[in-house]
């Protein structure tokens, strides 16, 4: 039976995070009901706000269904409301430099004074090691995961991923080490530190290329489009100048594909197998793309999918919004943007499905500060010790 009450609507979560890999996990954590308070500097708040238009829009994104709670973490009174915000919380995610949180006094050891079942999650660029006091950002990870070094096409300088995949992956490592804690808090009543590292969380998604290497001994080229295990492949230009990818991974799609096309490849040994295929993949490539250059985009994935091909247009980001898949799943959500653009914008939603639970509607991300009343009145502050507070510049 689905309810309304969705899996963390009873855990309250307090955001220090900036950027991409502390407010993504936090937005994963609200999309599973947490109530997420993000806490920022009254001067200007998180870095990317009103930075530029990919960092407000990389802040629209992360901090949809989030309260904005504006504090002076350095001034006595600041750090003082903040261990009254702590003792009622469940959860703290944050994404500090290396030592920022101890020069604070909120670290974890500070911190598990006034909470015992306190779950304190630091996402970090290195676990506590050789690096653990580097300074690091995603391509940082991406480079030193060996992710950069595969991305691309052979020949080419190393390029990063399009989108914070370090920072990301980090960010559900770090949902998942939460939910888990919080699983072990009902046994124990005990709080406890996770830290969650974008380098090894990278690694962590290199795992099945590390152990090609060793097992075969072989450091493998940047892979472009393609993959070394199936052939073809790979992406392929259209008569209209558009870009398909096309891999068949089956003997079964290979003839499929074979034949929907008529291509005369039945008896040639070059392409007879798979392994035949992989030996001589640059040269099928090439036949390939002549043969697909007859066509559109439209008719060439369409035609491949009726023969259960796989097959996919490559979409430009305006052609994912508008896809009519994800907008007959519900896949996005509308916001108004924090910077007061004229229209409202889709952005993805938390995109697993549930028999337990759905979501709701979803909320805009919070102007700095704008919760702030709200929060400290829900914590027991009185109007006038609030306005004290906004005087003293502490909020």
């Amino acid at each position: 039976m689905t309810t309304e009450k969705l899996p963390l609507s009873d855990i309250t979560v307090l955001e220090l995070g900036h950027i991409v890999a502390g407010p993504f996990c936090t937005l994963t954590l609200a999309d599973l009901g947490a109530e997420v308070i993000k806490i920022e500097n009254p001067n200007g708040g998180d870095a990317v706000r009103d930075s530029s238009p990919t960092g407000n829009s990389s802040f629209n994104y992360v901090n949809r269904d989030k309260k904005s709670l504006t504090l002076n973490l350095k001034a006595d009174r600041g750090h003082a409301v903040f261990i009254d915000l702590v003792k009622q919380a469940d959860v703290i995610v944050e994404n500090f430099g290396p030592g920022t949180t101890d020069r604070l006094n909120i670290g974890y050891t500070d911190l598990k004074e006034h909470n015992e079942q306190l779950i304190y999650c630091s996402i970090k660029g290195f676990n506590p090691g050789p690096y653990e006091d580097y300074p690091a950002l995603d391509p940082v990870a991406e480079a030193m995961s060996g992710l950069m070094s595969m991305t691309g096409n052979p020949g080419q300088p190393p390029v990063r991923a399009g989108t914070s995949i370090a920072d990301m992956a980090a960010s559900l490592y770090g949902v998942i080490s939460i939910l888990g804690a919080l699983l072990q808090r009902d046994t124990t009543a005990s709080g406890q530190h996770i830290t969650v590292p974008l380098f090894e969380s990278t690694v962590a998604l290199m795992g099945y290329w590390l152990a090609y290497t060793q097992a075969y001994d072989d450091i493998p080229d940047s892979l472009g489009a393609g993959h070394p295990n199936w052939s073809p492949y790979d992406v392929f230009q259209t008569q209209d100048e558009e870009w398909v990818f096309v891999g068949p991974s089956s003997e079964r799609q290979w003839k499929w594909l074979c034949t929907e096309f008529d291509l005369p490849f039945d008896d040639d040994d070059r392409f007879a197998t798979i392994e035949a295929r992989r030996q001589n993949d640059d040269e099928l490539v090439t036949l390939l793309q002549a043969e697909f250059q007859q066509f559109d985009r439209e008719e060439l994935v369409s035609r491949l999918r009726d023969v259960n091909v796989p097959v996919a247009p490559v979409q430009n980001l305006q052609e994912v919004v508008d896809d009519p898949h994800l907008n007959m799943t519900d896949a996005l959500t509308e916001i108004n943007t924090v910077e007061g653009n004229e229209k409202a914008i889709q952005v993805p939603r938390f995109p697993a499905q549930s028999t337990g639970f759905q979501q709701g509607k979803n909320r805009d991300p919070p102007q700095l500060g704008e919760n702030t009343i709200a929060i400290l009145t829900k914590f027991g502050y009185s109007a006038e010790t609030i306005e004290q507070l906004a005087s003293d510049q502490i909020i």
